[in-house]
């Protein structure tokens, strides 16, 4: 077990992908004197289409990983492993202290409106599992929730096309059934890891005044206010240190990666790890 009240450990961030290092991004921003390492499980995403018994499975192996090379703070930076397996990762590295992505954005997006309207921009497999729609409402029994798998863009993020004609284009598509279903949201939660990167060309499209909920921002603001509530931030005074982790694919890791994370990357930059 990690001596988890060593304030010099690093936060332990974990996802399928790529896509979490958005999380990891805000948390160098709200965070910046904290040591940082992450682990992109890439040789077997999308966690998605797997059972909820792989998915436990995976998080849980990964967890594991990053628990061996000590830390303070595990963040599950992975909206499908939040969803399925966050309750089983408490337990596994308890009293470690373990944040998801879902329950920040969920009460952000509530405090935005009560009795609002949102709406969860996700993959299919978040949709699938409906763990935003429960979060917001077990917040807020009065709030309306939809929820749209949006593909698409994901890929979108990942080729870097996040801006101009094309982006703004197909997320146009993919909010028009809100027209049929009468339902202008309050807030539009960006329930993917990627969809940070696309929020600019979001915010062309929807209406003026719509809130938007950065699961990634949201969550880097709960992980600072657990530090210091726990007596667990880092005194250091210059920047913190990163590590980062793959399971497979250096190098595309570093490309695509180092989009979501805003500097250039090298595969070199890059540990490959076996879980």
């Amino acid at each position: 077990m990690n001596a988890s009240h060593d304030t010099r450990l690093p936060i332990g961030v974990f996802d399928s992908g790529v896509g979490g290092l958005t999380v990891l991004r805000a948390l160098r921003q709200a965070l910046p004197q904290e040591d940082l390492i992450y682990l992109g499980d890439t040789a077997r995403l999308p966690y998605g289409t797997k059972s909820r018994s792989s998915i436990s499975r995976y998080a849980g192996q990964a967890t594991a990983q990053l628990q061996d090379r000590g830390i303070k703070l595990l963040v599950v930076a992975c909206n499908t492993a939040s969803a399925v397996a966050l309750d089983a990762l408490k337990e596994q590295v308890k009293p470690l202290p373990v944040i998801g992505v879902v329950e920040p954005g969920a009460t952000a997006a509530v405090a935005t409106r009560p009795g609002g309207r949102h709406l969860v921009l996700a993959t299919e497999a978040t949709v699938r599992y409906g763990a935003y729609r429960e979060a917001i409402l077990r917040r807020d029994k009065l709030a309306e929730v939809r929820e749209l798998a949006c593909e698409l863009m994901v890929s979108l993020a990942e080729e870097g096309w996040t801006a101009g004609s094309i982006a703004e284009a197909i997320i146009r598509r993919y909010l028009e059934p809100l027209a049929d279903m009468d339902f202008e949201p309050h807030s539009i939660i960006l329930g993917c890891t990627h969809f940070p990167l696309l929020r600019p060309a979001i915010e062309r499209v929807v209406s003026e005044g719509t809130a938007i909920v950065d699961s990634a921002s949201t969550t880097a603001s709960v992980a600072a206010a657990l530090l210091a509530e726990d007596g667990l931030l880092n005194a250091q005074q210059g920047p913190g240190r990163l590590q980062l982790m793959a399971t497979d694919g250096a190098s595309r890791f570093a490309r695509v990666g180092g989009r979501f994370i805003g500097e250039d990357l090298d595969a070199s930059d890059i540990e490959l790890v076996d879980l």
